[in-house]
């Protein structure tokens, strides 16, 4: 594992999850408020991106030291009100999650990170385990994320890696 590895992921992360939150803003703020069951992590299309947007903002905080009020799939402060509001967060967040990227060296990735579970469980991991688990965390809520779109106007964009490195590419 590499730093430069660790980056491109994140890259891919930033670039999926925005593929998927266009087609939900085209949609509207009542699409993206609608209840679509039980069955996914959090309801509406609105609360699952929340979700992701909340759980980076939690791991970055972590990673940088700053306090962290809550578990990770809380907010600090208010949830957004609206997409666009979302939107603003979450592009400042990437801002700030490249320029915390952009310093780590591959020495960094080894160093051990103690902490708990949520369930209180303490736990250590190596730094490139956790750095790896942002982007995966928010694949499994993509998947939903792309259900949900399903459901609510057919088939979603394609947000494979694959699908990532041929935009870049060409």
């Amino acid at each position: 594992m590499t730093v430069e590895l660790i980056r491109e992921l994140w890259e891919y992360h930033h670039w999926a999850n925005r593929r998927l939150f266009e087609v939900t803003a085209a949609l509207g703020e009542e699409a993206a408020g609608r209840d679509l069951g039980g069955q996914f992590s959090l309801p509406t299309l609105r609360g699952m991106f929340t979700h992701v947007y909340g759980a980076d903002r939690w791991w970055l905080d972590r990673f940088t030291g700053r306090p962290q009020h809550g578990p990770p799939d809380m907010l600090y402060g208010d949830a957004p009100k609206t997409l666009g509001e979302l939107r603003g967060r979450w592009d400042e967040l990437e801002v700030e999650q490249r320029r915390f990227l952009a310093v780590l060296s591959d020495a960094d990735l080894g160093r051990t990170v103690e902490g708990r579970t949520r369930d209180g469980k303490p736990f250590s991991r190596p730094f490139g385990m956790l750095l790896l688990h942002v982007p995966n965390h928010a694949t499994h809520h993509r998947s939903e994320i792309a259900t949900m779109l399903t459901i609510v106007a057919g088939s979603p964009p394609d947000t494979g890696i694959n699908s990532y490195y041929t935009q870049q590419s060409g």
